[in-house]
C-alpha cells in the first residue's frame, strides 16, 4: 500500500498557496506605492528590507511562543497580524504610516513562518518529511507565479485594492486551517511530553544542522536577494531587453524550481537528504556562475532555467535536515527560528553585496560570488551525516509498544479518547 501525507499537511500546502497569492499580489505594487509619497529609491527599497530585518529580529520570539502556546495558535495568529499589517498599508496617508505597517506585517510573518515549518515537522512522519516538505514548497511557489497575474487586474481599481485583497486572503487562509484543524488529534499538543525543548546550541552541534544553516544562508543570498534585485536589472542593462522579458525570465526560474520540488522531495525520502542536497547545491552555483557569463537572452534564460532545477533540489532535502535534527521530540521552535534567521540574513545581505560587487567590478563578478557562495556550502553537506530515518527505527511495534506491552504481545484494541494523536487506554 503506498504511504500518504495526512491530511493535515494537504490543509497546510493549501494555506500556503492562498498566502502566497496574496503574497504575489502586493510585491510588484509596493514600490509604486511607496513612491507616490515623493521619496526616492533608497527609501522605496529600505521599505522591502525593513520587512526581512523585522523578521529576522522578531524569529527568536517567534520559536519561543511557538513552544508556550503551540503551532496552530501562533501560526493563525501570526497570519492575522499580516493581514492587518498590510490591508493597513492600503489606506497609509505617508511613508512611515506605511513603513510602520509594513513592519508589524513582518512579526506576522515570522510568526506563521516559524509556526508552518514546526507543525509540518510535528505531524509528517519522519520517512516522507522530503515529500511533505516539497509539498508545501510547491504550494507557495505556485502562488507566487499566479499572484501576479491577479495583482495586475486589481491595479486599475486603486493602488489600495491588491493590499486590502491580500488581507481577506489572509484572513481566508488562518480560516481554512483553524476550520480544518480544530479536531485534528494529530495537531493537538502532546502535555504529556514533558521534553524540554531542544535548544538552538544543541543543534548547532550537529554537523547535519550545520550544513543546513550554511545553505540556508547561500539559497537566501541567492535565491531571495540576488534572484530579485539583480536579475531584472541584468536583463534590462546588460541584455538590453524591457522590464517584461526581465519578468519572464524570472517565471522561468520559478518554472526549474516548480519542476524539481515533487521530484526531490520523493528521493530525498527513499534515498537520503545529502545527495539531493549536493546534487542542488553544485547545479544551483554553477547555474548561478553561467547566469553572470551568459552574453544573449536564450543563454540567460537556459541558465535560470538550470539555477532553478537546482534551487529546486535543495529546498525539500534542506527543510526535512532540520526536521530529523529535532525529531521526534516534536520542540524545536527555536531551532527552526535560527534557521529562518539565517536564510532571511542571507536575503539581506545578497543584495547589498551584489550591488556593491556589480558597480565595482561588473555583473560578471556579482553571479560569480553568489554563486560560490552556493559551491562552498557543499563542503559542510560533505562532512555532515545523514539524517534519513531507518525503516528499523520507525517501526511501528516500537511506535506501540508503550501502548500494547511489549513487542512480542498482540496488539490489543485502544480504547477511549484520543489524546495529542495517540490512544489512551482507559485506567484498569
Amino acid at each position: 500500500m503506498r504511504d500518504r501525507l495526512p491530511v493535515e499537511v494537504w490543509v497546510l500546502v493549501a494555506a500556503s498557496f492562498i498566502i502566497a497569492v496574496g503574497f504575489g499580489i502586493v510585491a510588484p505594487v509596493l514600490p509604486v506605492y511607496a513612491s507616490s509619497f515623493g521619496v526616492g529609491h533608497t527609501a522605496v527599497a529600505a521599505l522591502i528590507s525593513a520587512f526581512a530585518f523585522v523578521r529576522l529580529a522578531f524569529a527568536p520570539v517567534s520559536g519561543k511562543l511557538v513552544n508556550r502556546f503551540g503551532e496552530p495558535k501562533i501560526y493563525i495568529a501570526g497570519i492575522l497580524i499580516v493581514a492587518v499589517g498590510t490591508a493597513m498599508c492600503g489606506f497609509s496617508s505617508s511613508y512611515a504610516e506605511m513603513l510602520s505597517w509594513r513592519a508589524l506585517a513582518g512579526v506576522g510573518s515570522t510568526m506563521f513562518t516559524v509556526a508552518a515549518l514546526g507543525l509540518l515537522i510535528r505531524i509528517t512522519p519522519a520517512p516522507m518529511r522530503g515529500r511533505a516538505s516539497g509539498m508545501w514548497a510547491a504550494g507557495f511557489l505556485i502562488g507566487n507565479i499566479a499572484g501576479p497575474i491577479v495583482g495586475a487586474g486589481l491595479v486599475p481599481f486603486g493602488l489600495w485594492v491588491p493590499f486590502v485583497s491580500y488581507g481577506l486572503l489572509l484572513c481566508l487562509a488562518a480560516f481554512v486551517v483553524w476550520f480544518f484543524l480544530r479536531r485534528s488529534t494529530l495537531v493537538e499538543i502532546d502535555r504529556t511530553n514533558t521534553e524540554v525543548p531542544m535548544s538552538v546550541r544543541e543543534a548547532v552541534r550537529h554537523g547535519a544542522y550545520r550544513a543546513a544553516l550554511a545553505s540556508g544562508f547561500a539559497n537566501g543570498w541567492a535565491v531571495f536577494g540576488v534572484r530579485i534585485s539583480l536579475v531584472p536589472v541584468f536583463v534590462i542593462e546588460a541584455l538590453e531587453h524591457s522590464a517584461a522579458v526581465a519578468g519572464i525570465s524570472m517565471s522561468v526560474f520559478a518554472a526549474g524550481n516548480a519542476a524539481m520540488l515533487f521530484l526531490s522531495g520523493r528521493i530525498a525520502d527513499t534515498r537520503g537528504r545529502k545527495p539531493v542536497a549536493i546534487a542542488g547545491l553544485i547545479i544551483s552555483g554553477l547555474a548561478t556562475v553561467w547566469m553572470g557569463f551568459s552574453g544573449d537572452l536564450w543563454t540567460f534564460m537556459a541558465a535560470s532555467l538550470v539555477a532553478g532545477a537546482g534551487a529546486g533540489l535543495l529546498n525539500p532535502p534542506q527543510n526535512a535536515v532540520v526536521a530529523d535534527v529535532i525529531g521526534a521530540r516534536g520542540k524545536g521552535g527555536p531551532v527552526l527560528a535560527g534557521f529562518q534567521m539565517v536564510t532571511d540574513l542571507g536575503a539581506i545581505i545578497g543584495p547589498m553585496m551584489a550591488g556593491v560587487l556589480a558597480d565595482s567590478f561588473g555583473f560578471e563578478a556579482s553571479f560569480a560570488i553568489t554563486g560560490a557562495a552556493l559551491l562552498l556550502s557543499v563542503v559542510f553537506w560533505f562532512v555532515a551525516p545523514e539524517t534519513l530515518p531507518t525503516h528499523e527505527e520507525e517501526h511501528t511495534a516500537t511506535a506501540v509498544a508503550p501502548e500494547c506491552g511489549a513487542l512480542d504481545e498482540s496488539a490489543e484494541v485502544p480504547t477511549g479518547e484520543r489524546v495529542g494523536g495517540k490512544p489512551r487506554h482507559p485506567e484498569a
